[in-house]
């Protein structure tokens, strides 16, 4: 997970470059495509094509969907706001995937998480600014309807697993979102300069092992256990922010980021605990 999660801290940071030249779509199509080959290296790699097709359908293109408009939203909020003011409210994730549980997959909450689901959202308030300076900045708005959609997508994912492989949901997002994205930022294409080839290379590289890295960690270890590790992304973020772009996060970004963080350790810890819906 530690290996994940820098991996994908630094496929943003490659992506936030990105960002400044091409428009958000693209960049959304660019992720995806320069990692599909390696998908599909790695599928053909451990004999998946055989039942890559046997899926549910409709499923998959409704997470592909998400997916492609939750990059476009990330990239153009990680374009306007700092890594870190960005994963601060990303990581509401985990409230809002337990919310959408008890409507989707009709979980039961208990009064302490809701409790937390509650904190975490003050601390996405405290983010965006309680004074209302950043409260209806564009790039939050977009990286909270970023993470709603990926916390939809993660509840779309549970519904899958239980008869589609990880090797299929993993090949079908990536090809749905690359032709989705590609063909939504076709009439606004700007053409690939050759310095941001080797960009391009790390985009591939680092979103194709950070994605292996996930899969590995998630079925080796508790997810209650593995999961508080993605909080890591922060320092990454901060680290990331200083080094490239000579930035470092505010008082609200910090007190924000510690509340959250908290929230969602809690909620995540509290998985271990609750029986799995049928």
């Amino acid at each position: 997970m530690l290996l994940a999660v820098a991996m994908f801290s630094l496929m943003d940071a490659v992506m936030k470059q990105l960002s400044g030249h091409y428009p958000s779509m693209q960049v959304a199509s660019l992720r995806a495509l320069t990692s599909l080959p390696l998908v599909l290296l790695y599928i053909w790699w451990r004999g998946a094509f055989k039942t890559i097709f046997k899926v549910r359908w409709a499923l998959h293109v409704w997470r592909a969907v998400l997916g492609v408009f939750m990059l476009a939203l990330f990239t153009f909020g990680i374009r306007n706001l700092s890594l870190a003011e960005a994963y601060t409210i990303f990581f509401i994730s985990p409230a809002l995937i337990t919310m959408l549980s008890v409507v989707f997959l009709k979980e039961q909450v208990s009064s302490t998480r809701w409790i937390a689901i509650g904190v975490g959202l003050i601390g996405v308030l405290v983010v965006l600014r309680p004074t209302g300076e950043g409260m209806f900045t564009l790039g939050g708005l977009a990286i909270l309807t970023a993470a709603s959609f990926y916390a939809i997508s993660a509840i779309m994912a549970r519904v899958l697993g239980r008869t589609d492989s990880g090797d299929q949901m993993v090949l079908w997002l990536m090809a749905m979102v690359a032709l989705g994205a590609t063909v939504l930022a076709a009439p606004n294409w700007v053409t690939i300069r050759g310095q941001d080839i080797w960009l391009l290379s790390a985009l591939a590289a680092t979103g194709f092992i950070g994605q292996l890295a996930i899969t590995e960690a998630f079925s080796r270890g508790e997810p209650s256990s593995v999961a508080p590790l993605e909080y890591t992304a922060l320092a990454w973020a901060v680290a990331l922010d200083w080094l490239i772009w000579s930035t470092l996060p505010d008082y609200y970004t910090l007190v924000g980021a510690a509340i959250i963080i908290g929230s969602g350790v809690y909620l995540i810890r509290s998985e271990k605990s609750r029986p799995l819906a049928a």
